[in-house]
């Protein structure tokens, strides 16, 4: 997934300010540097008015606000906060609870059909009644109009339809344990019916009708304003409504933090910013807020090009990585070392690169490149690539780099090269780089979302590697029977425990092949002023604006 485009701050209100003061002013200034700070955007509060609304100042500029084509950060957070899902997350849990919906799917043997009841009483923004067939219209419109996110449905269901004034029947096209969760995708939800329209690119991307405790009020190039909906059918805000401030630069949100512009920051801010706005929190100028993200970074091992088609190679590069100190030195401790591609938010995951390969083992990775037929006279030599406006990414390549120049007596060579985002994410499937670093955004809590993308191949073998599928899309190039029956088998299987034993024959498989090498887990940070209370994030990066109050 890709993420946030910055707009230009309006500053006009400081310039008038500035020309009625200046000769009072220029003397003090002159003198002494100015925060890079911005104004409240027009109709936004200022955090010391004391009229109940909360100020959240972002760097995140939505594209859209329509659900049908929102696939950003930017977009989904405001979607999810203006919204309500047939299902939902608590917050701190992965567990799947109802909330249009009145209960868990009734699901058929065979796994393709999800009858779902439905809740009375709710009405949309703009008054329409909320029932099976205004579900149903969202459903397909959000499949039909093929927006970015339309395939997370196009490639799962095969109809939708309202069986009853309010029960919905899905049918899918083969069977899918984790559907329920793709229902908790933020743009999955109900849609006003004489708001919107059916049709390929009928997009509306400046309004949103839906039924959740906000509705959208303003929308400004700079700027959000959304309203308590007072015909609510379930617990009203515990505020008076959100100012969304879109800030031009982590710097800029930092500042209009620290300067009290802002009651909560929130994406995104960059890691030393963090670290110094932690320090602050400790000394009781403001509250740090973290949780365990959902994100997860990790190094891509092309085994089409040598010398990564050699499994000892790749099993060397995975014993080398030392995750405790790129968390110390590239993310100042705002990360938790990952040793799966499947995180510890969900309790299928096992450590077993841990268990395998350790943390900086360069004595381990000697002796397989050893095994392999390298040494200093013939070293294996390395490309690692990244998108080169990811400082981060940068840090982390540069630390491997030296690592392995210091520990591996030359015979392991990293060489370090860097190309623009848009070109990296349209190469990276065509087998162009050896090895590269990346970061996955799930679009759904399930473990299958950290799975079936990176290792399913629909189209390959073990003489050529994936030709189409997941792993050709990420761009190692794995293909694996064993791995392709264990993913169906997972998606199949609804008893819990059961499809947790199918996850772990499948971490097994890849601590084995090492087509990745995970690296970590991100960490979560908001950032709330004094009084401000309740600030919470859902489990996939939300943060939540009903619950904040001051």
């Amino acid at each position: 997934m890709t993420w946030f485009n910055l707009s230009v701050k309006k500053w006009g209100r400081i310039t008038q300010f500035c020309s009625l003061f200046c000769l009072c002013l220029f003397l003090v200034i002159s003198c002494a540097p100015r925060p890079q700070t911005t104004t409240p955007a027009s109709g936004a509060a200022n955090t010391s008015t004391g009229d109940g609304r909360i100020t959240v100042g972002t760097t995140a500029k939505p594209r859209t606000l329509d659900p049908a084509d929102a696939y950003e950060l930017a977009a989904l957070g405001l979607v999810f906060n203006m919204s309500d899902r047939l299902y939902t997350y608590e917050p701190g849990s992965t567990e799947i609870q109802p909330q249009l919906a009145t209960a868990l799917p009734k699901v058929s043997p065979d796994g393709l059909t999800y009858t779902i009841p439905l809740r009375q009483g709710v009405v949309f923004h703009d008054g329409t009644p909320f029932n099976g067939e205004a579900m149903a219209f969202s459903i397909r419109r959000f499949i039909e109009n093929k927006g970015k996110p339309s395939f997370l449905l196009a490639d799962t269901v095969d109809s939708v339809k309202a069986t009853g004034e309010y029960e919905l029947t899905i049918k899918l096209k083969k069977p899918f344990a984790a559907f329920p969760s793709l229902l908790a995708f933020s743009g999955v939800c109900p849609v006003s019916p004489k708001a919107y329209e059916l049709g390929t690119g009928k997009f509306k991307p400046e309004i949103f009708v839906g039924t959740g405790p906000y509705k959208l009020a303003q929308f400004g190039t700079d700027s959000l304003r959304l309203d308590v909906f007072d015909q609510y059918w379930g617990e009203k805000p515990a505020n008076k409504g959100i100012n969304v401030q879109i800030q031009t630069s982590p710097v800029n949100l930092f500042n209009a933090f620290r300067t009290g512009s802002v009651d909560v920051a929130y994406l995104s801010l960059q890691p030393e910013q963090i670290r110094n706005l932690e320090a602050g929190s400790k000394k009781g100028d403001w509250q740090t807020i973290s949780a365990q993200g959902s994100v997860v970074s990790y190094l891509v091992l092309n085994r089409n090009q040598k010398p990564l088609d050699q499994a000892e190679v790749r099993s060397a590069i995975a014993s080398i990585i030392d995750r405790p100190l790129l968390n110390q030195r590239v993310l100042f401790g705002q990360a938790d070392p990952l040793y799966s591609m499947v995180p510890t938010t969900f309790n299928v995951s096992q450590p077993l690169f841990k268990d395998k390969y350790g943390d900086a083992n360069f004595e381990q990775a000697k002796q397989l490149l050893t095994k392999a037929g390298f040494s200093k006279e013939k070293p294996a030599k390395v490309q690692i690539w990244y998108p080169s406006s990811s400082p981060t990414r940068s840090l982390a390549a540069q630390t491997l780099k030296s690592l392995t120049d210091e520990r591996l007596d030359g015979i392991l060579q990293f060489d370090i090269t860097t190309v623009e985002g848009a070109t990296f994410f349209k190469q990276i499937s065509k087998g162009l780089y050896p090895a590269a670093l990346l970061d996955w955004y799930p679009d759904f809590l399930d473990p299958d979302n950290y799975v079936q993308p990176f290792l399913a191949c629909q189209k390959g073998s073990v003489a050529k590697g994936c030709e189409e599928g997941g792993s050709q899309t990420q761009g190692s190039f794995y293909y694996s029977e064993v791995v392709n029956k264990l993913i169906d088998q997972q998606r199949q299987e609804q008893n819990p425990e059961k499809r947790k034993q199918i996850f772990i024959d499948i971490q097994t498989q890849v601590a084995q092949d090492v087509p990745y090498v995970p690296l970590w887990q991100n960490k979560d940070f908001v950032f709330a002023r004094k009084g401000v209370s309740n600030v919470q994030l859902d489990p996939t990066q939300n943060l939540v604006y009903k619950l904040i109050k001051k």
